[in-house]
Order: C-alpha cells, then structure tokens, then sequence
C-alpha cells in the first residue's frame, strides 16, 4: 500500500524520554499500527480511523504534520491515514523497550513499566484490537462480552497473555484465527469485565471514543442485568 504524501514528514520536538500514560498509550499504537524506519530516525502510523491518527499527533504534541490519505486496493470504499514524524530520541526508546523495524512477525515481549501497563494495553486495543457483545441466542438473558487482542507475532501476544496473568490473575485464550496468518488472545465475560476496568481507569484518558462508548455501553448492559439477577433471587 502506498501513499501519495509519502514525502511528507512531521517534527517532534526533541525531549527526554520519560514513561507517562500518554506515551504508554502511544507505545501501544505504534506496536500495533506503527512502524519504525530503517534509518534510525522516522517513525509512522497507518489507521483506518482518523481519530486514532489525531489522537496520536495530540498526546505526542508533533507540530507542522500533514495526514497522508490512500485509499485501499482490498476495500476500495474505505480509506487509510497516515502520520510520519522524525525524531531520534524517541526512535532510540522504542528500540531500547524491544520494538524495532519490520517487527510484525518478530516482536516478542517489550519493557514496559507494570504502572504504565494499562495504558499500553488500551493503546494496543485501540490499535489492533476490538471487543465483541451480544445476547446469546442460545442461553436465555445470558449477555457475552469478549475482549480481542490481535497480531501476527504469537510470541508477542504469549507475553501479553502472561503480562495479564501475572498482574490481574486473568486467563486468556490464545489461538490462531481462522483466516490469515494472525493470532488472537481473547478474554472472556467475567475476565474482559475486569480487564476493561483496568485500562479505562478514570474519564480524562486518551482513546478512540468510538471504542470507549460502545465498551461503556455494553458494561452498563451486564451491570444492570446483574443487577436484576440478584433482585430475583433476594424475591426467591
């Protein structure tokens, strides 16, 4: 996929890397949608979604950027952004955590501080990720939410499922998807509920609203039915 603005390129102004949310969040983007260029200097970002490429361009505070469009050969209808900025101290972090360039397939664990794992996560979600509800059509008034994290790289996605263990005590499911040659760690109602609480923390955090809102409702959706189960049973 190429675009027409190739050459455009933005500046980040030069800083010293230090770990904050919003940056754990953009750790997160760039794992899954970003890419690091072999000349040790230049980093993108490709989404389908216009947000996540604004959202990243404000907590990165990149100045003088222009957002490159294309349109897919696979989906002629939709459209693709992109950002691409240069600057050094960042590009010498990302590899120093363990990204590095062409990383699809190989990346494996990265150093991320436990602190400042949620955001990172939530980055990841927003990037390459999607969450699933619905009433089953099966079992009566029974509610199904599932959390879905997704990449090309099984290792990484062990570490992630092993990161969540060890820090929440939740169990996940890792296995490769039915098409293509991507993998997907999924998490369950009860799980995904408790993992959702820890990435959206707090109101004021940066994320794809859109994701957020559909999340929000469908947390409201188990909250009252739980709700409404125990009244049942206190009646019973």
């Amino acid at each position: 996929m190429s675009f027409k603005d190739v050459g455009v390129r933005v500046s980040l102004r030069a800083q010293t890397m230090r770990w904050s949310r919003d940056l754990a969040y953009t750790v997160g983007l760039i794992t899954t949608d970003g890419n690091l260029s072999k000349d040790g200097r230049h980093i993108e970002l490709t989404s389908k979604d216009l947000e996540q490429i604004e959202t990243f361009i404000s907590v990165l505070k990149i100045t003088n950027n222009k957002i490159s469009v294309k349109s897919s050969s696979y989906n002629p209808a939709g459209k693709y952004y992109r950002v691409q900025f240069s600057n050094v101290d960042l590009y010498k972090f990302l590899l120093k955590i363990g990204l590095t360039p062409n990383k699809t397939k190989t990346i494996g664990r990265l150093k991320i501080p436990d602190k400042y794992f949620p955001d990172f996560l939530r980055g990841h979600l927003d990037g390459d990720g999607y969450t699933s509800s619905f009433w089953d059509s099966v079992y009566k008034n029974s509610f199904r939410l599932f959390v879905v994290f997704i990449s090309a790289s099984e290792g990484h996605l062990q570490w992630l499922e092993n990161q969540v263990q060890r820090m929440y005590g939740l169990d996940g499911s890792l296995q490769r998807a039915k098409r293509g040659r991507i993998f997907q760690l999924r998490y369950a109602k009860k799980s995904s509920v408790i993992l959702l609480n820890k990435l959206y923390y707090k109101e004021d955090l940066p994320c794809l609203k859109r994701k957020r809102f559909k999340i929000e409702q469908a947390l409201g959706i188990i909250r009252r039915h739980a709700g409404m189960v125990k009244s049942v049973d206190t009646l019973a």
